[in-house]
């Protein structure tokens, strides 16, 4: 199907719109200019600071501080019915949720896999070596170790004296080589 209109004139037409866009756009732009400027000259009279004296130029810091108390005012009041409005929208949102049914989720069950099955399904057929984690484990029995350290019970003033001094240590140093 060929379309109606050529390419040519698809391209004058669509440069045509983007211009005509710009246009509006740039007039756009000049208007809020404008219109900020006519409500700043409003709001806002020029400062006269020439010739007055050093009371009079306190009395007007004190009114702008006093202007710009009040603007601070207005703006927390803002703020906060923002973050009211805010608040109240997603509690909306949370009922229209709510009031479209709720969603089960299912219990999750714990699954045992072994390290051989999970680097199964993380490798694929890559995995090749079985891993037997138990294995490499070393053993440990509990009879041996208290075999080996007989508990000696003695009068512990008689090892302090004798472990004092440089025979005492030269006494540790060779129980140490000894086993």
């Amino acid at each position: 199907r060929k379309s109606k209109i050529t390419a040519s004139r698809k391209l004058l037409l669509k440069s045509l719109m983007l211009a005509k866009a710009k246009e509006e756009w740039e007039q756009d732009q000049v208007d809020k200019q404008g219109e900020k400027e006519r409500y700043l000259a409003e709001r806002i009279t020029p400062l006269r600071t020439s010739g007055l004296s050093f009371s009079q130029l306190q009395d007007l810091c004190r009114e702008l501080h006093e202007k710009v108390d009040i603007v601070d005012e207005e703006r927390y009041d803002f703020e906060a019915k923002c973050i009211h409005n805010t608040r109240e929208i997603k509690n909306l949102k949370l009922k229209v949720l709510d009031l479209r049914g709720k969603f089960k989720r299912p219990p999750l069950r714990r699954v045992r896999v072994s390290a051989d099955a999970m680097l199964r399904a993380l490798l694929g057929s890559k995995h090749k070596v079985s891993m037997d984690l138990r294995a490499n484990l070393k053993s440990v029995k509990k009879e041996d170790t208290e075999k080996e350290r007989p508990v000696e019970v003695g009068d512990w003033r008689k090892n302090v004296e004798a472990m004092s001094g440089m025979e005492g240590r030269k006494k540790m140093f060779d129980a140490a080589k000894s086993p």
